[in-house]
């Protein structure tokens, strides 16, 4: 009898030892099915069809790969669990002392597996109503995406729905989307009912409530002045006294880069409560933007002559239309001299610093040619020095 017991351990060892000797063959066999079916996936995703109905691009070739992948990685982690829980029950039930063991494992695995089953059985109808609100959502978003860039890109044609208008609203529907897809869908998660998650989510909601309002109130003015059409990107505007160039127009802000090549950032509701400029789109319509510039010139000097002068000013400066003409008005009959306006034409709103430099240089050069003094200050004496105008 002790023999035989002896003969029987002999065997379990040995048993166990070509176990042993099997586990890293059977696990490298697996690993190596695995690297073969994830490759093409891996390296070159694209090469997958996309899936269509009826001309409908459904799900893209990139994304079925992808998902592919994922499910693979599944099996194979799953395949790995499965060889090291069958070794050990195996090597287990060779020696008398650890085949209780090998008992256990098996009641702890079949009762896991038969306890996620019930669960999985009992939650097939909220998994169904998921999976039915996600790819109806998912695919209304993409038809949705189909129409608006046919109107973006001018196929499509809506009155009183301008192009611009295409993709911010494509953002705004997306976004209500998933707000809609995620008040569906959190009543079906499992464990919605318990305390814990309805802590978390009264939690959540105080949060964002608390923290939230000012962004909210950005999200509406950036949503209001999407529509109002009141600048795009590239316009030179000028709100709450910065002048600059849009680079980035956001639903939360709006980023300005000034002539000073500062990068300026203003919440969209201080834009949306301050009277906007638009410099590029009236440059853009009828004669163009209108550039103004005053001076104050005595009594004593002809108006026809300080006419002319502003006027031939205007006309060396470049950029400057020569039609519409440039226009002088006399704004003011101030006590001590008469304050004239030049207005001139351009259609270069991103040029507004240089063209109004040249402009103040070409009227200092014209009226010093004329012997004409820009009476600016106050005086109450003619002077019996030299005047103020340059050699």
């Amino acid at each position: 009898m002790a023999h035989f017991v002896q003969t029987y351990q002999v065997l379990g060892i040995a048993g166990a030892l070509v176990l042993t000797l099997l586990l890293p063959l059977a696990i490298g066999t697996v690993t190596r099915f695995f690297k073969l079916a994830t490759t093409p996936l891996e390296t070159h995703p694209q090469r997958f069809p996309n899936v269509t109905f009826r001309g409908l691009e459904l799900v893209k070739g990139a994304q079925l790969a992808k998902t592919l992948l994922h499910l693979l990685r599944a099996i194979y982690t799953f395949a790995l669990v499965l060889i090291t829980y069958a070794y050990f029950s195996i090597v287990f039930s060779f020696f008398d002392q650890t085949r209780g063991i090998t008992k256990l494992l098996l009641q702890f695995v079949f009762q896991i597996i038969g306890s996620f089953w019930a669960l999985f059985v009992a939650y097939l109808p909220n998994l169904f109503s998921i999976l039915m609100i996600v790819f109806v959502s998912y695919h209304a978003l993409k038809i949705i995406r189909l129409l608006l860039t046919a109107i973006s890109e001018g196929k499509l044609l809506f009155k009183g729905f301008h192009k611009d208008w295409a993709e911010p609203t494509y953002s705004i529907v997306r976004f209500l989307t998933i707000l809609f897809v995620l008040v569906m869908v959190f009543p079906l998660l499992p464990g919605f009912d318990s305390p814990a998650f309805k802590g978390i989510s009264v939690f959540l909601g105080v949060l964002l409530s608390l923290g939230s309002t000012g962004a909210i109130a950005n999200v509406i003015a950036g949503i209001v002045l999407i529509y109002m059409r009141s600048f795009e990107v590239g316009d030179r505007i000028e709100t709450n006294q910065i002048m600059g160039d849009v680079i980035e127009k956001t639903l939360l802000v709006t980023r300005l880069k000034t002539i000073n090549n500062e990068e300026v950032t203003i919440p969209n509701s201080a834009i949306l409560a301050n009277p906007t400029i638009n410099y590029t789109n009236l440059s853009s319509k009828g004669d163009g933007l209108v550039l103004h510039t005053n001076v104050t010139i005595g009594y004593d000097t002809p108006w026809r002559q300080v006419h002319q002068l502003l006027q031939d000013a205007a006309a060396q400066t470049d950029l400057i239309l020569d039609r519409p003409e440039p226009q002088v008005y006399q704004t003011a009959l101030d006590d001590f001299y008469v304050r004239y306006e030049l207005r001139a034409y351009t259609k270069h709103p991103h040029k507004m610093a240089q063209i109004y430099s040249d402009l103040h240089q070409h009227i200092q050069d014209q009226f010093a040619a004329a012997h004409v003094e820009i009476m600016s200050p106050h005086y109450r004496a003619n002077r019996q020095g030299p005047i103020t105008i340059p050699s």
